[in-house]
């Protein structure tokens, strides 16, 4: 059996620093989110430094949500140092089908070794070329409907693929696993979704095994999705009681709590 908590005792241990070039509306709630976690957050993408930042992080994730030109430019140059310097990089392809420029980064960036690609349902079967995309940053397939397209987008492109949802779905292009934790709040706390991205780069820095460690950081996020649940009267105090959580939540905690089942 997968002791999932040895991932999160890797990841605190080693404190990675996890440089996030990402959307003007997550930036804060990535940064509490990762510090929560254990883990050191930068936030940057100005193509003057990108380079430099990026050579001295752990992780990197690329989120273009409200990018623009300058920005994709300083998208391409940290790509490109992670690469050189072996540092794993996880892409979380934020409305993609939306617009053109979206669609043409996004192909650009799977042709360049991603770890990790994390997305929505809708968003893995556009990359896939399998769908439209969905409805906005929304999602408007189910995950079960994006599990053959993960499988085979893994396989092309060598990443492990997550489909998040209300069951996640995580592949290397030949195992898989269904993560069941998480609570129905979540998807109504803006930048938690872009914040996960974070939490994933942070379990991948350094991991042996990135598939597996995927599925714990998806683990562990949908467990104190859980426990800040229990307590919280509505999106707002859940926000705060889910940061607790994720500072809470121990390595044994997630090894007992973890619902994760072959796929």
């Amino acid at each position: 059996m997968t002791d999932w908590g040895s991932h999160l005792s890797t990841m605190r241990a080693q404190a990675p620093l996890v440089l996030n070039i990402t959307n003007f509306v997550a930036m804060n709630v990535m940064a509490n989110v990762l510090l929560a976690a254990g883990a050191s957050p930068a936030m940057a993408h100005a193509e003057e430094e990108i380079a430099e930042i990026t050579a001295l992080s752990g992780a990197l994730t690329i989120n273009f949500g409200t990018a623009d030109a300058a920005w994709m430019r300083g998208i391409f140059k940290a790509v490109e140092t992670a690469r050189d310097n072996a540092i794993p990089w996880v892409f979380d392809p934020v409305a993609v089908a939306v617009s053109r420029l979206r669609r043409d980064t996004a192909a650009r960036l799977l042709d360049m070794g991603p770890a990790v690609v994390r997305g929505n349902a809708s968003e893995i079967l556009a990359l896939a070329g399998r769908g439209v995309g969905g409805k906005g940053v929304d999602a408007t397939d189910g995950v079960a409907e994006a599990e053959a397209a993960a499988r085979a987008l893994a396989a092309q492109t060598g990443a492990v693929v997550a489909v998040t949802g209300p069951v996640d779905f995580v592949t290397d292009g030949t195992r898989g696993w269904h993560v069941s934790n998480g609570h129905p709040l979540m998807p109504l706390v803006t930048a938690l979704g872009c914040s996960l991205t974070g939490i994933v780069g942070a379990f991948v820095s350094g991991a042996d095994d990135r598939a597996a460690a995927t599925t714990a950081a998806l683990a562990y996020y949908g467990l104190a999705g859980e426990r800040a649940g229990d307590g919280a009267r509505g999106p707002g105090s859940f926000q705060v009681a889910f940061l607790d959580a994720l500072a809470a939540v121990t390595p044994d905690d997630l090894a007992a709590g973890a619902r994760v089942a072959a796929a």
